[in-house]
């Protein structure tokens, strides 16, 4: 099994902790920080290049998820045992501690989603709204609707310490990350020999 794809971004490469993975079909560009046992699945785009991101330790983002940022004043920020679904969108907002993002969710720039706080799948969070800790957002665009269980608490804690085993269990059969080749070189002759006629 190979793994994902680093590439840089005016000289500056992604910074990927020992223990992270990033799966096959991925693409991580740029100012990117993945922190310790973070996972990102098959087939994400993190694309740090007009700001950064960063995923903190045992978060994972799962297989379709494109995270992009805003320029100037608009990282992507994901704090530690986050739970990002299938095919979700993030741009420019930040993700506090243990929070869940339901499958095929946007959230979009300068929005906060606190910890502990849970937007269900295929919600739309629009900018700048926050949602506030404890709480279950809803629907195009998001609404709160009621409050996040504490057995829904613990299915966050249960899904990112899950994630983060399995994601240990595929770097050991995939190893790192592969930084992408440098481009050839403008005019820069090839050494192989033309084939005879």
């Amino acid at each position: 099994m190979s793994a994902g794809l680093l590439l840089p971004y005016h000289h500056r490469w992604p910074k990927v902790a020992p223990s992270a993975f990033v799966a096959a079909g991925s693409h991580v560009i740029g100012d990117v920080v993945l922190g310790a046992q973070s996972s990102i699945w098959f087939n994400c785009v993190l694309r740090g290049d007009v700001n950064h991101i960063r995923v903190g330790a045992r978060s994972n983002v799962q297989d379709g998820t494109i995270i992009h940022t805003a320029t100037a004043d608009g990282p992507t920020l994901i704090g530690e045992d986050v739970v990002v679904g299938h095919m979700c969108l993030l741009h420019a907002c930040v993700l506090e501690d243990g929070c869940m993002i339901g499958m095929g969710a946007t959230v979009m720039d300068y929005a906060v989603v606190e910890t502990g706080a849970w937007v269900a799948a295929g919600a739309l969070v629009t900018p700048g709204k926050r949602v506030k800790s404890g709480e279950m957002w809803m629907g195009r665009p998001a609404r709160p609707t009621r409050a996040v269980s504490n057995a829904e608490r613990e299915t966050i804690v249960s899904i990112a310490r899950r994630y983060a085993n399995r994601a240990g269990e595929y770097r050991a059969s995939s190893g790192p990350p592969q930084r992408a080749r440098a481009p050839t070189q403008p005019g820069r002759r090839s050494r192989a020999r033309p084939r005879s006629g």
